[in-house]
């Protein structure tokens, strides 16, 4: 397969999804330029953290209009699949292919810390290698991490599905204590209707092998290399 890792000015998680692509999954791994508007023959796009363009204005508000994404919006719409992580899906959020926005922590801190997300939906091209309620140890760091969307649009997210990941303990609970930042109902990570593209702001890619201790991440990464091999056909030539 081959995997399109997305690369903005303040972008620092990019070469550790490179990493766990190539070096852990044995995949072939092209790194885009945010300058970039042509996306041939990719097969899924990873939009990683960092503090892309330095989380000037606010978090994703200045790469939502980098010349790349428009290209990912339209690779989006064929079908391929998008996975934002933390300051990625912040900008997915910004850029409109993720509903809902993104607060500040509750506490005004940065926090980086191992917590527990509960899988709400394991019928999705990013879960499907764990089951339904798994709980897996993924760590977070952010300081905006607190999503939030209107009540209709939460309504819509629950009865679809589309709410992926929720904060909970190590027991599955999902309750106040467990969300690390206040983020709207818990939620740690949402797709899109279509079910192509999932925003999350915990890190997968820092616990997807071995030598970290914890490789439940990696559950993420093989679940869409899963999908992309069931569904493989090749995408066009996509321009901005």
């Amino acid at each position: 397969m081959k995997i399109g890792v997305v690369v903005f000015p303040g972008s620092n998680c990019d070469h550790d999804c490179e990493h766990v692509f190539k070096d852990v999954l044995g995949q072939y791994v092209e790194m885009i330029w945010h300058k970039e508007t042509l996306l041939a023959g990719l097969d899924a796009i990873v939009i990683p953290g960092g503090f892309s363009y330095g989380d000037y204005l606010r978090t994703g508000a200045i790469a939502r209009f980098s010349p790349v994404m428009g290209a990912v919006k339209e690779f989006a719409q064929k079908g391929g699949l998008v996975i934002g992580i933390c300051n990625g899906f912040q900008i997915l959020l910004e850029a409109g292919l993720l509903p809902g926005a993104m607060l500040r922590n509750r506490s005004l801190h940065f926090i980086c810390k191992d917590v527990h997300v509960r899988v709400e939906n394991a019928a999705t091209p990013f879960t499907n290698a764990c089951h339904p309620g798994q709980v897996l140890k993924i760590p977070i760091a952010h300081a905006d991490g607190n999503y939030y969307t209107d009540p209709v649009t939460l309504a819509g997210l629950k009865a679809n599905a589309q709410v992926v990941f929720r904060y909970c303990d190590a027991d599955g609970r999902v309750t106040p204590e467990a969300n690390p930042n206040g983020s709207l109902d818990n939620i740690a990570g949402i797709r899109n209707a279509e079910g192509n593209v999932l925003g999350l702001m915990p890190h997968p890619e820092r616990c997807a092998e071995s030598v970290l201790g914890n490789e439940d991440g990696k559950l993420i990464f093989l679940s869409m290399l899963e999908s992309l091999k069931k569904n493989k056909k090749p995408l066009k030539m996509v321009e901005a």
